[in-house]
């Protein structure tokens, strides 16, 4: 029997290193084998200390860009800290693969903008590296059309939900909606979770 993956998903730290000591404190707690932040880690607070407690925790991590984060930050990062961006990339833990594309399209003045059609050109690309992985998960910034997170009233990302039904992964975690942050719902059979400022714990 193949052990289970046990993961923390968390979005919108926003820049604040009391928010990333809490979420490591949690990971270390918990025993999660990774840990995935789904954009907007930089913000108007700090720009520091946002990935270091993790790695002082020993924990892998996966990040996508969000509306605040820029392309150029979330490489940065990646590469200061030796974590993996996966906005157009795909990487595979025990029997998962995992496969990404951050930023948003509704708010064009922000750094993280993407179009429709960049993000789900974006998510094709990433996913074109898991062929015969069964099970799958999707990471984002933005939120799917159809989803619960659109009782913010922000339209929710059309190329995304493109992607869940075309791609079938069995999970997508996404932010960056506060308002709908730890509900999820389904989109066919894949299970959609904003996962939120306080981090979700995930098994799969």
């Amino acid at each position: 029997m193949t052990k289970k993956l046990k993961l923390l998903a968390a979005s919108e730290i926003e820049g604040d290193s009391k928010t990333a000591k809490k979420l490591a404190e949690k990971a270390e707690k918990e025993k999660v084998d990774l840990v995935v932040l789904c954009g907007d880690l930089t913000g108007w607070v700090e720009t520091s200390n946002i990935i270091k407690p993790f790695k002082e925790k020993n924990k892998p991590v996966l990040i996508v860009p969000g509306n605040h984060d820029s392309f150029a930050t979330a490489d940065f990062l990646a590469s200061f800290y030796n974590i993996t961006n996966i906005h157009g990339y795909s990487v595979k833990y025990n029997n998962v693969g995992f496969f990404g594309a951050g930023g948003a399209e509704n708010l064009p003045s922000f750094p993280g903008h993407i179009t429709e059609e960049e993000l789900f050109e974006t998510l094709k690309k990433a996913h074109s590296g898991l062929k015969g992985i069964e099970k799958k998960i999707m990471v984002t910034h933005m939120h799917p059309a159809e989803s619960i997170s659109e009782i913010s009233g922000f339209d929710g990302s059309k190329a995304i939900t493109r992607a869940i039904k075309k791609f079938k992964p069995d999970i997508l975690l996404h932010g960056h909606i506060h308002e709908a942050s730890g509900l999820d719902m389904r989109i066919g059979k894949t299970k959609v979770i904003n996962v939120g400022k306080e981090g979700t714990i995930i098994e799969i």
